[in-house]
Parts: structure tokens; sequence; C-alpha cells
């Protein structure tokens, strides 16, 4: 008796050790269960989905299965109630059936598809027929889930559909994101370009100021043309970017002068025959100085054209007529303005009014009469405002300035 005491006490305890050990592991288990669901959670935050069923049963089971996941979830008993309250909530997923009451469901996938096409919609349905579930996917469904089905299948489907969710928002995110760091590091390149493109005229400008010393007849001809082909181009509503090329052009047209010995240059008096062919060289030489320079390419063009004339008798290539580069047509006007404007070893510098007829008179042969047209319309208050400009601070004045904005009225 007391064996069989002490034995059922020493069986009693090892059982008591058994369940006790057991509860312990099964504690440790619903521990690590529950720290995982905490992170599962962590990772899924809670979903808004719409349930649309007709059948309350359904939508009952559907609505408790997944709030126990965490999820906000609001029912719908027909299409008509769903599409009022898709318009008034946000919805993570959508869960319909096909076939309701008062409608169709696929109607239902078709309108949302193409109001929200990165909501997720699920097809639920008793309908056993695989070519009504790839017509639902082809409408856009997400996934298709037939009725009966188990919770744990309902679970799998809305998560899997909510992690598809979850990668559409990242990719739009990411793309949204990827899109302003593309338009900044646009937004930099343009400023780099324009701070490049700065440096660039800066240097220019000392460039035809060299120009303008070698020949100290001409001392701010290079500015003045300059400013007068801007103010004509704009006037003939030229391009802005064709319109710095031509600026550019017009800065340097005579820049192959560099190459011309200083005793032709500066000679007082007449050229002979020789001198004359030397000298109509400047145009070919400035082309193939500036040709190398790729921003400089367009304005190269000028400088070769720029002695050419309307009716082909100019040089170096007898152009005529349109086969002369635009700006190079509106220069050769802005030129001879200032040529005549201007004080000469041989004359002295002659009126505005003096200009317009003399260049009036060449209109059709020397120059072109569409570019004559629009210089006629322009007062000759506008080129005085702007010689005076130049010639008062003449140190200071940015041959490009009149290129970016204007400074001065165009009429």
């Amino acid at each position: 008796m007391v064996f069989g005491e002490t034995g059922e006490g020493h069986g009693g305890s090892n059982l008591a050790q058994n369940q006790a050990s057991l509860k312990v592991q099964t504690a440790a288990t619903q521990k690590t269960a529950e720290t995982r669901g905490r992170a599962h959670a962590g990772f899924r935050r809670p979903a808004r989905i719409l349930v649309v069923d007709d059948e309350e049963p359904v939508r009952v089971m559907m609505g408790a299965t997944l709030e126990r996941q965490g999820h906000d979830v609001q029912f719908a008993a027909s299409g008509r109630e769903a599409i009022a309250k898709l318009e008034r909530n946000v919805f993570d997923l959508v869960l319909t059936d096909i076939v309701m009451q008062d409608g169709n469901g696929i109607v239902l996938l078709e309108r949302i598809h193409s109001q929200q096409p990165q909501l997720p919609v699920v097809m639920v349905t008793a309908i056993h027929d695989i070519s009504v579930a790839i017509d639902a996917m082809r409408r856009g469904a997400y996934d298709y889930l037939l009725k009966p089905f188990e919770r744990h299948h309902l679970i799998t489907t809305v998560d899997r559909a909510l992690d598809h969710r979850r990668t559409l928002e990242e990719n739009h995110s990411y793309q949204q994101s990827l899109e302003q760091v593309v338009q900044a590091r646009t937004e930099m390149l343009r400023q780099a370009v324009e701070d490049l493109e700065h440096s660039y005229d800066v240097t220019l400008e000392a460039l035809g100021d060299a120009l303008d010393l070698k020949d100290s007849e001409t001392e701010g001809h290079s500015k003045r043309v300059t400013a007068y082909t801007i103010a004509l181009a704009r006037a003939m509503d030229v391009d802005p970017a064709t319109i710095k090329s031509v600026a550019r052009g017009a800065f340097l047209h005579d820049i192959g002068k560099m190459a011309i010995p200083d005793e032709i240059l500066r000679k007082p008096g007449p050229l002979t025959p020789e001198e004359q062919e030397l000298m109509r060289e400047h145009c070919a030489r400035g082309y193939h100085i500036l040709r190398k320079i790729p921003f400089l390419s367009a304005s190269a063009e000028i400088v070769y054209t720029h002695q050419e004339h309307h009716d082909g008798s100019g040089y170096p290539n007898g152009l005529k007529g349109d086969e002369i580069p635009i700006g190079a047509r509106i220069f050769a006007v802005a030129d001879t303005l200032d040529a005549i404007t201007s004080d000469r070893p041989y004359r002295k510098a002659r009126s505005f009014d003096v200009a317009r007829e003399e260049i009036l008179s060449c209109s059709g042969t020397q120059f072109d009469p569409a570019v004559i047209e629009v210089f006629l319309k322009i007062p000759n208050e506008l080129w005085q405002e702007l010689r005076s400009e130049i010639t008062g601070q003449n140190r200071r004045f940015a041959a490009f300035e009149l290129a970016d904005k204007p400074t001065l009225p165009i009429y």
C-alpha cells in the first residue's frame, strides 16, 4: 500500500512535471506565434477592404475572417451600393461576387479598373467555369476565388492581393521619386549649361573686344551690330534659340580678320584688287575658326555668309535669296546700318534717316526685301537708344544680354 502510494506519488509527480513542461512549451509557442503575428502585422498594415455580395451569410463570414486579421472591412450588398462606397471612401482591395441580384460583378470590375487601375479586385463566385475566370482576369481582376472556400484560402488570397497593391504603390512612389530626381538633375544640368554658356559668352566678348582694338576705327562695332541684329531678329519673330546663335555669329562676324595683315586692315586708302581678294578671305577664315567649336557651329554659318547678297552678287559663294541663312540676311542690314551711322577714315557718320534711305535703295539687290519690310517698321529712336546704351557703357555692356531678354521695346 505504501509502495503503491509511493509509486502513485512518483507517478503523479512525473505527470505534473510533464504537464507543466507542456504548458511552458505551449506558452512559448503561443508567444512566438504572437511575436511573429505582431511582426507580420507590422509588415502588413491593416487594409480597408470592401466586400461585395448579395448573400448576407457570405458577407458576414468573410468580414469576420478578415477583421480577425486586423483589417477594416466594409460591406455592400449590390454593385450600386459598392460604387457609392467607392466614390466616398478609399479602399485597398475589393472582393466581389460575379452574379448578384441587381447586376453583374464584371461590370463593377470594369468600372473599378477604368477609374482606379491600381485597386486590386478579387472575384468571389460559385461559378466553376474556367472561361469565366479567364474572362475576369482579362478584364483586370487580380485573382479568382471559388465558393465554397476555406478561410485560410481567403486569407492567403487577400494577403497576396494586398502585397500586389503595396508593390504597385511602391513602384508608383519610386517612379515619382525618380521623376523628381531626374527633374532636379535636369534643372542642375540646365543651370550648368547656362553657366557654361555664360562663361563662353564672356570669353567671346573678350575676343570681340580684342578684334575691335585691332581696328580702332571700328571700336564698339561688334557690340552695336550684335544689338541691332538681335532687335531686328526679334521683330521678325525668330525663335529665341536661333537668336542666340545669330547674336554670336553677328558678334564674331569679323573674327577672320585676325588673320588679315595689319597693313591691309588699317590701310587708310583704297585697297588694290589683290588686297581686296585677301580681305574677302576673312569670311572663310572666320568660319574655319568657329566651326570646330560645337556650340558655335550655327554661328559659324553666319560668319561664313554675312557678305552674301540677296541677288547673288556677294561673296564668298555667290549665294542668293533663301540660300543665305536668315541670320546672315538680318545681319547684313544691321551691319550696314552701323557702317553708315559710324565714323570712317574716309567720311563722317551719317544720320539714321540717311541710313534708312540707303538701305531701302538696296532692297532686292544687296538685302532681302522681307527683312527690309520689317526694318522699316522699326523707328530710328530704337536704333539711337541701342547705340547710346552701348556707347555710354562700352566697357560694361554685355553683348549677349539682349538675346536673353529685351531691354528696349520693339515697335
